[in-house]
């Protein structure tokens, strides 16, 4: 029987299952991976919000890891929400060990604006986790919380893309759903640039689209795509997700993780 390529997330938990660590596992299921995680942080959280987070023990997170990694191993790492500087640096040090691909996400907050990120981590991130990032995946709030680099035009993300690399990820991918017009995103690692298109879907429902498109990169590069490749997969997948998001509660619902299985 054939083992599925292995794929880490390092992130907190979403209750409500749009986000976090449960948007990872769907997604890195939905695209032929078995999923793993490391939980740094527990949330109270659902449609309208986030009511409630409580942040795991750096050891508790060191446990996990070192459990997942020494017995069964990764093909790629993805981390999402590490909230604290302890965290950061503690995920920062362990992924240091590692010659596999890694996709940091810098969550810096939730869709509906809370925070989870605390500022104090905001040096650590910068100095110790994306140095060891294959991608960085920021999108526009976060490249301006790292950078104080502020888009507010696709001629922009150029710049926000150098202000990235210069904390030394191989790549940078800088998403631009926050701007007018189609969802551009661009790819780069200072030499080669790649613009990704997609329609934007008149849909609310997005809960989940940074995780989801960071595990999506994640699971297309443990099956051995390049960094362009497996950015351009998550960019296709994550667009049908967007399109197949749906209500759930009274605010913002997730986008749909297994919108290919319904096709």
């Amino acid at each position: 029987m054939r083992t599925p390529p292995r794929v880490l997330t390092v992130a907190g938990s979403d209750s409500g299952g749009g986000a976090g660590i449960q948007a990872d596992l769907k997604t890195m299921l939905a695209l032929g991976t078995h999923g793993m995680s490391v939980l740094t942080a527990v949330t109270a959280q659902n449609s309208l919000g986030v009511q409630g987070a409580w942040e795991l023990p750096a050891e508790a997170v060191r446990a996990q890891f070192r459990s997942v990694v020494d017995d069964i191993g990764v093909q790629t790492v993805k981390t999402g929400m590490l909230s604290s500087p302890e965290v950061v640096e503690t995920v920062a040090d362990l992924l240091s060990g590692l010659s596999e691909p890694v996709v940091v996400d810098p969550v810096g907050v939730s869709k509906h604006g809370d925070a989870l990120l605390a500022a104090s981590a905001l040096d650590a991130v910068r100095t110790k986790l994306l140095p060891t990032a294959t991608l960085a995946t920021p999108n526009l709030d976060e490249v301006a919380q790292l950078t104080g680099v502020r888009v507010r035009e696709e001629a922009d993300m150029r710049r926000a893309a150098a202000a990235i690399l210069g904390f030394g990820p191989r790549w940078a991918l800088i998403k631009g759903g926050h701007l007018e017009g189609d969802a551009v995103d661009l790819l780069t690692d200072g030499t080669e640039e790649h613009w990704l298109r997609a329609p934007r879907h008149d849909n609310r429902h997005t809960h989940g689209t940074g995780c989801t498109l960071a595990s999506a990169v994640a699971a297309r590069l443990a099956q051995g795509d390049t960094v362009p490749e497996a950015v351009a997969a998550a960019k296709e997948y994550v667009t049908g997700a967007i399109a197949g998001g749906f209500r759930l509660g009274a605010g913002i619902g997730p986008v749909d993780h297994g919108w290919r299985l319904r096709g």
